[in-house]
């Protein structure tokens, strides 16, 4: 049995204009991780790659002081950050899985509202475990970025005292350390995207029209901020 005939009674629930929207969502939020995530010239010139450089001179200067726990301090905070919104998606899956099942009156208010599209109960269930599902995989980004936010703790904890003949070992330890930390980061921006398409995936409550409309506002928001915004050319050093 393949995926198609799964979703062949998800499929006659939909109209074709609720088909091309969510198609227009997955292909549009997917291909752009895709494209950024694994093309590396497209990473190199993002704000993520601007970001990693900073953070390899962090790690590079870290290893050549003998008090280390400014930088512990620093991971620390971040690590926190990331503690929070993993609270925060927790929450929010409660929440949704509060309304999964009884959200008639919910679903009545809203289609009270002018230009709101119609929806059988099975569909309205299946645009709440969608937003379920993109909370659920945010919280497991951001549990992740947690624990590597430790991880490279230890590293920092575990970087050799520098003398005249170690400097090449630590500056590989510092680079090791480097990548730990920025992996903790992908995954945070990783759970922080799925906020927007979280956004992006309300809109489809309303219309079909109205989702396609959100989802390009959303991709437009992630490209201009990822290749676009003051902040990368700040920290890339071209302001």
């Amino acid at each position: 049995m393949s995926i198609l005939d799964l979703l062949q009674p998800l499929l006659a629930l939909m109209t074709p204009l609720d088909v091309v929207a969510l198609g227009f969502y997955f292909v549009s939020m997917l291909g752009y991780r895709m494209a950024t995530d694994r093309t590396e010239a497209l990473r190199n010139r993002s704000l993520i790659g601007a970001i990693q450089t900073q953070r390899l001179l962090w790690m590079r200067n870290m290893s050549r002081r003998d008090n280390r726990n400014v930088d512990i301090l620093l991971l620390g905070t971040l690590g926190q950050g990331n503690a929070f919104f993993a609270s925060t998606t927790a929450i929010a899956i409660g929440g949704i899985a509060a309304l999964v099942g009884s959200g008639e009156r919910a679903q009545e208010l809203l289609q009270r509202l002018p230009m709101v599209a119609h929806s059988s109960a099975v569909l309205w269930e299946c645009k709440l475990l969608l937003i379920m599902a993109i909370f659920i995989f945010a919280f497991f980004k951001f549990a992740w970025a947690f624990r590597l936010s430790h991880y490279a703790a230890i590293m920092i904890g575990a970087t050799p005292i520098l003398t005249e003949d170690n400097i090449h070992i630590c500056d590989l330890h510092a680079e090791r350390a480097a990548g730990v930390a920025g992996l903790s980061a992908e995954h945070a921006n990783g759970g922080l995207r799925s906020f927007y398409y979280a956004f992006a995936a309300l809109a489809w409550f309303f219309h079909p029209i109205t989702f396609i409309v959100a989802t390009l506002w959303v991709l437009i928001i992630l490209i201009r901020r990822d290749y676009f915004s003051r902040s990368r050319r700040l920290i890339a050093g071209l302001e």
